[in-house]
């Protein structure tokens, strides 16, 4: 796994490095060498609030976590400890799913381009590819919630569509598709 770090708004000491090294690094084992883990070390606000925010990305599966606290070490064991649940809960849905299904099978972790136009009414501020792996509903839940987001888009494989789906306010989810 490439480990990399960096700050924003804030020096990276050696030992501030070697210490996000160190937690960070116990997840190693669980990754694959291909995989990317981007760290990113901040200062917010007028009280200081430090800020650790992590990304790994690993065949086409996005995990993030972020942490805040008074104490930038606090917030890499925090970052680290939410990471490692993350990583545990993902390995365990993806091992009985092999157990439910009686094997693996293929998946195509193809990236979704974006077309713009030339003349756009609009101005648009960022453009993101995401993974178009086929996925389930319940993958597609998990996905969003690993990921801390509202919602997630993705490629169901029941369907062969490309569908949304989002957490609604009262805790439950929709999702929406095409007719």
């Amino acid at each position: 796994m490439r480990l990399i770090i960096h700050g924003k708004d804030v020096t990276v000491t050696p030992s501030l490095h070697e210490y996000a090294e160190r937690k960070l690094g116990r997840l190693e084992s669980w990754y694959e060498e291909d995989c990317d883990m981007h760290v990113t070390l901040s200062v917010q606000g007028h009280k200081q609030v430090h800020a650790v925010e992590v990304t790994i990305t690993c065949q086409g599966v996005v995990l993030r976590a972020e942490e805040k606290s008074e104490d930038m070490y606090a917030s890499i064991d925090g970052v680290a400890d939410k990471l490692e649940r993350q990583t545990r809960k993902l390995k365990d849905k993806i091992k009985h799913r092999i157990r439910q299904q009686g094997g693996l099978r293929e998946m195509s972790g193809r990236p979704v381009g974006a077309d713009r136009e030339d003349e756009a009414l609009f101005e648009v501020a960022r453009v993101k590819i995401v993974p178009n792996k086929p996925e389930d509903i319940d993958e597609a839940i998990l996905q969003m919630m690993l990921l801390d987001h509202s919602f997630h888009m993705f490629y169901n494989r029941d369907t062969n569509k490309t569908e949304l789906v989002y957490r609604r306010h009262d805790g439950t989810f929709g999702l929406i598709t095409t007719a």
